[in-house]
Formats: structure tokens, C-alpha cells, sequence
């Protein structure tokens, strides 16, 4: 039995080709925007805050820029205006048409901050209230879990972070949907893949932690593990997980571990690992090269990439373990229960 998830996992290559090559030219455009700013501020829920993660880390670690995540309810709720001249306001939405997010850049734009949308609706309202619209090339997503629109935000965030003057390569962002095709491959081939979707199916929840540019692979697989296969699952950076949380990981509560392969936040993460199984848990990795692999009692193949832009082919393997989980689980994985593929909140 395969799922509509698993096929649009499967598009990710093609989506990811399509979207870079569609908004590596757009790079001047957000050049241009952003050249009286000194600030970013991301406006997004769910998957798109976990987006909107990678953003900031890539923002700050490689732009130099300050970068925070907004809180909406500051602009539907509250209805508090603020100085935000200075600031570029990155709204993140699939659809486009998220009611809150769609106000929020309205409020941001009224308070004094350029706008930006990344979005996979072009002509959505989202786009059409950006000064410059970042339309991602996903095509239709059917799934309600998110795979190939994820991806591709992350895309047209390298882009945003190449705009903003990020220190990086851009020939790194363009071999991305080649590593994500070898990593789908990979992955249903490793032999860890039935031991730890057996594994997870044995126990209610689970921990999962990363830091730094991969901390917001670590919160999307979280919640892909929450929304499509009903398990407890709750993602933190490795420094948080440390100055308390720890405390739950148990024989009953494993540990994912998500890691690029190079970076400042692999020793940490391998450390973390041995700290895990030494506590008599067990411990599955996802990236983070030989060395996790080896500290992890399983572990999965992450991509040969710069951590700059490891994330877009580290969920990959995550999207898969889910999807095989889920249906292990006898879960539908296209349809969680009580979600839609529009979440509106006030």
C-alpha cells in the first residue's frame, strides 16, 4: 500500500529544480527590498514556522542580520502597533491564504516594514499583499501533512538568504534536488528505516532534538510524527533538551537526533547521543554522518550538503520514516483526523 504522502515526497527533486530555478533570479529583487532594512521579522504557523526556523539561523548565522519569529496574535489579537521601520517582514504560507498570516504582513507593512511572501499560491492573497512574492513551484499538494511545499520554502529561504548577502555559496543550493533524489533512494533502502519505524511503534512518544540550523528539521519532524501518526513527540534544541526534559527519556521514550553532517552543533548532538544510550535509551539518528551514526543504536543517511543548506534534504528522511510509520500504525497519513490542508485561526 503506498499513500498520496509518499508520492509527493517522491516529487521533491522535481518541485525543489523547478523553485530554484524559478527564484535564484529573484535574488537582486530581494536585494533591492531589503537594502534599507537592518532586521527580519518571520510571520507563520505550523510547518512554515518550522520553516521560518531555518530562516532566522540562516539569517543571523550567515546574513549577520538580527532575525525573530513574529507572534501574530500581536497584530489579530492584540491590534498593538509598533515600530517596525528598519524591519523586512517575511510572511511564510503554502496556500496563501491564511487569514492571520495575510493580516499580519498587512499590519507589519502598516507599522513601516517591507514585505516579502513566500508562498506556494501564486495570485493568493498572500502574494498579492508581499512587495515581492516568492512563489514556490511545489505544485498541488493533496497529502494534509506537508512534504514538497516544506521543501520548498526552505528553498525560497536559501534565496531569501542569498538576497540579504549571506555568505554562502549558491552552487550549494542548486545541487539540492539531486542529494534529495539520492537521499529518498537511500533511505527506503536502509536497513535501519523497518528497525526504527518497528521501534516507534512499541512506545507512546518520543523526543526529538537538533540544534542550530537543523533545530527546525528537528521541530517539523516532530510534528509530522504528532499530526500523522498520533504519538507524543516533543522537539527541542539539544541545549533545552539538557536543562530539564531529559528527565523523560527513557526505555519507553527514545530519542531522535537530527544533525548535518559538518557544523558547529554535530559534537553536541554525537555527545547527546551517548548521553542517551548511556541512560539505557535508545537512540536514532538522522544525519549527522558516520560519527552519529556510530554514537546512535540506529540511524539514518543524511545528505552529502553544506549545513547551510542541509536542511532542505535533511527532513527527507524524516517525511519517510513518518509516512512508513503511520501506516504500520494502520493511519491513514494523508488524512490526520481533524486537520485540514487550510488551518485558519483567529
Amino acid at each position: 500500500m503506498t499513500s498520496q504522502m509518499r508520492a509527493e515526497i517522491g516529487e521533491q527533486p522535481d518541485a525543489l529544480r523547478r523553485t530554484i530555478d524559478a527564484l535564484l533570479p529573484r535574488v537582486a529583487d530581494v536585494g533591492a527590498l531589503a537594502r534599507e532594512t537592518r532586521q527580519v521579522l518571520f510571520i507563520a504557523r505550523g510547518s512554515s514556522d518550522n520553516a521560518a526556523v531555518y530562516g532566522r539561523y540562516l539569517v543571523e548565522a550567515h546574513a549577520g542580520r538580527l532575525a525573530t519569529l513574529a507572534a501574530p496574535s500581536i497584530a489579530t489579537a492584540y491590534r498593538r502597533r509598533l515600530d517596525l521601520s528598519g524591519v523586512l517582514a517575511v510572511a511564510i504560507s503554502q496556500s496563501g491564504k491564511t487569514e492571520e498570516i495575510v493580516e499580519t504582513l498587512d499590519w507589519a507593512r502598516d507599522c513601516g516594514a517591507r514585505t516579502v511572501a513566500v508562498t506556494n499560491g501564486a495570485g493568493s492573497p498572500l502574494a498579492e499583499a508581499a512587495e515581492v512574492a516568492l512563489v514556490t513551484q511545489a505544485g498541488a499538494e493533496i497529502a494534509v501533512p506537508a512534504t514538497k511545499t516544506y521543501t520548498t520554502q526552505l528553498a525560497a529561504l536559501s534565496v531569501l538568504g542569498l538576497g540579504l548577502g549571506a555568505q554562502v555559496a549558491e552552487d550549494d543550493l542548486r545541487r539540492v534536488p539531486d542529494e534529495v533524489a539520492r537521499m529518498i533512494a537511500l533511505t527506503e533502502a536502509s536497513p535501519a528505516l523497518p528497525e526504527i519505524v518497528e521501534e516507534l511503534a512499541k512506545v507512546p512518544g518520543t523526543v526529538v532534538s537538533g540544534r542550530g540550523i537543523a533545530f527546525g528539521t528537528a521541530l517539523e519532524l516532530a510534528l509530522k510524527i504528532k499530526e500523522a501518526c498520533y504519538l507524543h513527540a516533543m522537539g527541542l534544541s539539544y541545549a533545552d533538551l539538557l536543562h530539564g526534559p531529559i528527565a523523560v527519556v527513557d526505555a519507553q521514550t527514545p530519542a531522535l537526533l537530527v544533525a548535518a553532517d559538518s557544523g558547529p552543533t554535530l559534537p553536541g548532538t554525537v555527545a547527546l547521543a551517548h548521553r542517551v544510550r548511556g541512560a539505557g535509551a535508545r537512540a536514532f539518528g538522522v544525519g549527522g554522518g558516520a560519527e552519529l551514526a556510530e554514537a546512535c543504536s540506529a540511524a539514518l543517511p543524511g545528505p552529502g550538503l553544506p549545513e547551510w543548506v542541509a536542511p532542505l534534504g535533511l527532513i527527507v528522511p524524516g517525511q519517510i520514516m513518518v509516512e512508513n510509520l503511520a501506516r504500520r500504525l494502520g493511519i491513514d497519513p494523508d488524512i490526520p483526523r481533524g486537520l485540514n490542508k487550510v488551518t485558519q485561526t483567529d
